[in-house]
């Protein structure tokens, strides 16, 4: 996980559109918000986003 994709999560969670365990709604809010790094991320790494949501803790 890139710093750009901790922002886009991060700004997608801040603005309360969407529970963020609800990956096809976080998907659809990104691509609505340009977030195309983060479509695909949520793609492949599902498991590593989830781990993010759950102690906020990522890989570089």
């Amino acid at each position: 996980m890139t710093e750009k994709i901790k922002e886009q999560i991060l700004s997608i969670r801040d603005s309360g559109v969407t529970n963020m365990f609800d990956i096809n709604r976080v998907q659809y809010e990104a691509n609505e918000r340009k977030f195309y790094e983060l479509v695909i991320f949520l793609e492949d790494h599902k498991a590593e986003y989830v781990h993010f949501i759950m102690t906020g803790e990522f890989k570089k």
